[in-house]
């Protein structure tokens, strides 16, 4: 159904191995929190009843078989944009249908960059929490949350800091670690599920419907905001499918909800054979994940609790890292630092984005303190991104797929599933909710600036016939009064095409302080929907010592220009289309290929310069966002020491405006 599958991952132990530890740690870890919060919303142990558990049970299990299985690994993960998955895959599928597709894209994305601050922040404090099963444990952390909060935020420091390594070497233990812990909560829960057999009735949906209307539901449909969290994962499977291929997750997932719906059914169970246990419902913040364990492997479980929270907030973070950098090649994001530490695919890092990330997280740990408050603001987020992927999967089966009854299927049926837990989970919005909502709307916001203030910039750029200027930069090129800048100048040109070239740029050379230099090179990079692509192509205008050059990337290349354009060199000097530039002066010996200097050239907004006052703010701050988030030069892979950023002013064509002129006047002398 999706576009070729290129680059597909083999499938073999090694990669299944992988997949368990990298595609379900976010999801793997909801049977600690999920029963939980359904039993606390209803007043706690003391209040629960055979109904509510076996109708909560079977929401869980439908709740995963819809939104998981059959949305997310049968019907999207074959929308692929070759072999790789997430929204902003998804969107670069079905962005030439209609211009407004772009808008819940951005939303989407936004909703899961601010799921990526939460979700750290939830699973470890969780995990830390369940220490307090363990009589010697829960004394030493005594009293209060502080010691908790103090355990939980080290933890996440530390899985910050180490983010600039790369997860390549911490990664090779991820599946070991997942396996054992599936199998821990498949083990675990099948145990508890032999004391009451009659739990498997959850299987039957009709539970799950009328536990919604159910006396013993005390909060009604707002049930969904806390079973809804049992489904929170499945749009990092999708958003993981490129690093580990579709065929690897067929085959892992199957195992992967086995274990989760086990774990799930023997929470079930255990809850209603201990329902009237004075001494249990005694317990504050009373864990059944915790609680139904035998107190000699509550440790266990708090370690392999704690490992598969960390990992998967590490894919949490690392998935950002992903996203983050398609939303720079789709031009929704500013250009920002990104540093691959390691080879694997996939293995990026964003210095940026992991500082916001560790802040934000701290900040969620210190405003909530525990795991329950924490929970309760957890999933309103990523019911809306849901939501927007419902909706771009519709418009792909619809319009490139031609599979019309699909795609209402998925819009009408998995659209008003969503759209229920959406309604469910605003009750979560003033229990700390609004704080996912606010995150996603200033990402959303800056999504939305940047997005618009690119389209005006390439509105107002004044593009000019590049023929007509060979002549003029021949003369400056031959010019021997000038002194030579350098061997190679090169700008950064978004041209379309080869025809034409920005006003700025020719100004800047032939005007602006008169630039000689051996050769021109006019740089323009096209990022394709392929995830990996590296081709270039030349047009030198019968000249050597012009050069236009288009990269073709795709969107998961980083935009090394400086690297790129040091082979092209060393290419057309061995083809003889550039004389050898001789460069006697260098540690390195005598080379062919002459020194660089870079220039950006920066678009500012001039007073009065002829704008609506809506677009002249929308650049003005997405300037700003630019200033905030760091030079071009980073991102490009330029070398600074070589680099030249000068300013410009956004000229806006007003053409059919007649300017008035001033008029002399004779000069008043003062005589004395």
């Amino acid at each position: 159904m999706g576009k070729s599958t290129a680059n597909r991952k083999k499938v073999s132990f090694a990669m299944l191995l992988v997949t368990i530890g990298i595609v379900y740690g976010d999801i793997g870890t909801s049977p600690m929190y999920v029963m939980k919060s359904i039993i606390e919303g209803n007043g706690g142990l003391a209040q629960t009843s055979q109904e509510l558990v076996i109708g909560s049970l079977s929401l869980v299990i439908w709740t995963i078989t819809l939104l998981t299985t059959i949305k997310h690994v049968i019907i999207a993960m074959r929308a692929n944009n070759h072999g790789e998955g997430g929204i902003f895959a998804l969107y670069a599928l079905v962005r030439g249908c209609d211009k407004w597709l772009i808008f819940p894209a951005m939303v989407g994305g936004a909703a899961m960059l601010a799921d990526g601050v939460l979700t750290p922040a939830v699973t470890v404090t969780t995990a830390v929490e369940g220490l307090r099963t363990n009589p010697v444990m829960d004394s030493f952390l005594g009293a209060g949350q502080t010691r908790v909060i103090i355990l939980t935020l080290a933890i996440i420091l530390a899985l910050f800091l180490v983010q600039r390594a790369g997860t390549s070497r911490i990664g090779k233990a991820f599946g070991p670690v997942m396996l054992v812990w599936f199998s821990f909560l498949g083990i675990t829960g099948l145990v508890h599920i032999f004391d009451l057999p009659s739990v498997l009735k959850a299987f039957n949906p009709v539970y799950a419907v009328k536990v919604l209307y159910s006396p013993y539901n005390k909060v009604g449909f707002m049930i969904l905001g806390s079973v809804f969290l049992a489904a929170t994962g499945a749009e990092a499977l999708y958003s993981d499918m490129g690093h580990v291929g579709a065929d690897n997750i067929y085959i892992t997932w199957p195992f992967v909800k086995i274990c989760l719906i086990l774990n799930y059914l023997g929470q079930g169970a255990w809850l209603i054979c201990n329902q009237g246990d004075a001494e249990l419902q005694s317990i504050e913040m009373l864990n059944p994940f915790f609680q139904m364990l035998p107190e000699a492997l509550r440790p266990l479980a708090v370690v392999l609790g704690a490992a598969a929270a960390v990992i998967a907030s590490q894919a949490l973070i690392t998935g950002s890292f992903t996203l983050v950098s398609e939303a720079i090649r789709l031009d929704l994001l500013p250009h920002l630092e990104v540093k691959y530490p390691a080879d694997t695919k996939g293995q990026l890092y964003i210095p940026a984005v992991n500082r916001v990330l560790m802040v934000g997280c701290i900040i969620i740990v210190l405003l909530f303190r525990s795991g329950s408050r924490m929970e309760t603001a957890y999933g309103l987020a990523i019911t809306v991104s849901m939501l927007t992927v419902t909706l771009l999967l519709a418009v792909y089966l619809w319009r490139i797929c031609s599979k019309k009854l699909l795609a209402l299927v998925v819009l009408v049926v998995f659209g008003a599933i969503e759209a229920v837990f959406f309604v469910s989970s605003l009750g979560k919005f003033i229990h700390g909710g609004y704080v996912a909502v606010i995150m996603a709307l200033i990402l959303f916001f800056i999504m939305l600036v940047w997005h618009r203030g690119t389209q005006l910039e390439r509105q107002y750029c004044v593009p000019l016939h590049f023929a007509d200027y060979v002549q003029p930069l021949g003369e400056l090129h031959d010019e021997p009064e000038i002194p030579r800048l350098t061997h190679n100048l090169v700008y950064l040109d978004n041209s379309r095409d080869f025809e034409s070239i920005d006003r700025d740029i020719l100004y800047s050379i032939l005007d602006k302080d008169a630039k000689r230099a051996s050769a021109y090179w006019f740089i323009s990079a096209t990022v394709h929907d392929e995830p990996s692509v590296m081709r270039y192509e030349v047009e030198t205008y019968g000249t050597d010592y012009i050069f236009r050059v288009r990269l073709h990337l795709g969107f998961k290349d980083h935009q090394r220009v400086n690297v790129y354009l040091r082979q092209i060199v060393s290419d057309l000097i061995e083809s003889g289309e550039l004389p050898p530039q001789n460069r006697k002066h260098s540690i390195y010996g005598k080379s062919d290929v002459g020194n660089f200097k870079f220039c950006i050239l920066h678009k500012v907004v001039p007073p009065k310069a002829g704008l609506s006052s809506m677009d002249e703010m929308v650049l003005n701050v997405k300037y700003a966002i630019r200033h905030i988030a760091g030079s071009k030069a980073q991102w490009y892979g330029l070398d600074t020491s070589s680099l030249i950023v000068e300013r410009v002013p956004l000229l806006v064509n007003q053409s059919g405006r007649s300017t008035r002129r001033i008029e002399r006047m004779e000069h008043e002398k003062a005589y004395i």
